[in-house]
């Protein structure tokens, strides 16, 4: 895949898949010839079939997008739903709206968290409260692992190439150890130099013994528009994660995380 040429969307007409909505259209730009296609699980929501809610969206973008809009409206659970569309229209992202979570509920796990560890395809998750689309700085964020399929960076160079976006690439030192200098940490920095391409502007450590406060303290003050993860990146040796960071990421972020797979 040398660009991005379908995006999938689930979408219900609440505020969080509308905004996931506004966030594509501005990625997508009136230009690009990138086809959107939304995703309407009946089974997920109570919300009438009226034609005129569709065809009212698709006039909203016709005028903004070059491509119109398209439509999978169809029955089941929604991330097995999601999964079968995907592999069926062969979408290249999936951009997602979340709609927060209250602390209490922190733990359970949210649609979005379950599609972006099952979905097996780049998923970038929008979060309820962003502002209006803007994508010049991304930060990658990679620990001291070797990163299993350096391949999955294609989909961050093709988005950082899209938007004219730099990339930082940011380490939360939250353990004991000198960081920077393993092999495997090498192998990282030769395979995210050569990935990136001229993209790549400058490798960071910083200190937090809390991950995602570390994350969410670089985004601020870094005008940081996303943050990308590789939610399974760990040795070959490794046995795969549970993907904490990723759901405590998606539930806590205060810009949108693109989930690379």
């Amino acid at each position: 895949m040398d660009k991005i040429k379908t995006i999938l969307i689930p979408f219900d007409f609440t505020q969080a898949s509308k905004k996931a909505l506004e966030y594509a259209a501005g990625f997508v730009g009136r230009l690009d010839d990138i086809k959107i296609v939304l995703a309407y699980v009946s089974g997920n929501c109570n919300l009438e079939l009226l034609p005129e809610n569709f065809e009212r969206l698709e006039k909203e973008y016709e005028g903004i997008l070059k491509n119109k809009l398209e439509w999978e409206i169809q029955d089941g659970k929604l991330i097995e739903t999601l999964i079968k569309i995907r592999k069926k229209d062969k979408i290249d992202l999936i951009i997602m709206g979340t709609s927060g979570k209250d602390k209490k509920e922190i733990k359970e796990h949210t649609n979005t968290a379950h599609l972006v560890l099952k979905g097996k395809c780049p998923v970038l998750v929008i979060p309820h409260d962003c502002q209006d689309y803007k994508l010049t700085n991304i930060a990658l964020v990679i620990g001291r692992e070797e990163i299993d399929d350096t391949k999955k960076l294609g989909t961050l160079l093709m988005i950082a190439r899209k938007c004219n976006a730099k990339v930082h690439v940011l380490t939360i030192e939250n353990q004991p150890g000198i960081y920077g200098y393993s092999k495997e940490e090498e192998k990282n920095e030769n395979a995210i130099e050569y990935y990136l391409e001229t993209f790549y502007k400058e490798r960071v450590f910083i200190k937090n013994d809390d991950v995602i406060d570390g994350i969410n303290t670089y985004a601020i003050k870094n005008d940081i528009d996303v943050v990308a993860i590789l939610p399974r990146n760990q040795t070959m040796r490794s046995e795969p994660t549970e993907g904490e960071l990723t759901q405590m990421l998606i539930l806590n972020s205060k810009v949108p995380i693109l989930v690379l797979e």
